[in-house]
């Protein structure tokens, strides 16, 4: 799992990405902090979402997504 830990974090750069356990079947919860280590994003995913390749490239695209809604850059209304 560090491995994913570490392609999340140098694929949403400038953030830094942690695993975490969150559940009994396998779910990791991913934190994302900024570069003073505070928390901007958490989000419960599945093992298999960062097993298989196509999934952990959701995965990404959806916290970059929620980056920019968290960073004012997209409104969530102009998500369709």
């Amino acid at each position: 799992m560090e491995n994913i830990s570490l392609l999340l974090s140098e694929a949403l750069t400038p953030y830094r990405a942690s695993l975490g356990a969150a559940g009994s079947r396998g779910e990791c919860l991913v934190t994302l902090k900024d570069a003073a280590g505070t928390v901007v994003l958490e989000r419960v995913v599945s093992a298999e979402q960062l097993r298989d390749k196509r999934l952990l490239t959701d995965v990404v695209d959806g916290f970059h997504r929620d980056l920019l809604i968290a960073e004012g850059r997209l409104e969530p209304s102009m998500i369709a």
